[in-house]
């Protein structure tokens, strides 16, 4: 009965860490985005391959970003980024 409630705990917590990204990710797949990326793969190739480098970490950082900003409640994303920018604006701007 304990192993079976381990297994059960460990796929629980594997679908609620795979759940935010999966969804996300699916919901980019719509017909004309499908329609582009063939085309741009097409056209390009594997030459642009290298962006992915720049961009993984990025959207990773949106996705963490996404997942917290519920930890607040009351904050959306839009106030937790506008905050941060005035804050770096203050850090820069400071004499």
């Amino acid at each position: 009965m304990k192993r079976r409630n381990a297994i059960a705990h460990r796929l629980l917590r594997f679908w609620k860490i795979l759940g935010p990204g999966l969804v996300t990710g699916s919901s980019d797949d719509d017909p004309s985005g499908i329609a582009t990326y063939s085309q741009a793969g097409a056209l390009c190739g594997l030459s642009t391959l290298w962006t992915a480098l720049v961009t993984i970490p990025l959207m990773a950082s949106i996705q963490e970003m996404c997942a917290t900003s519920n930890t607040f409640g009351f904050l959306t994303l839009a106030l937790m980024t506008f905050t941060a920018v005035v804050l770096v604006y203050m850090q820069l701007t400071e004499k």
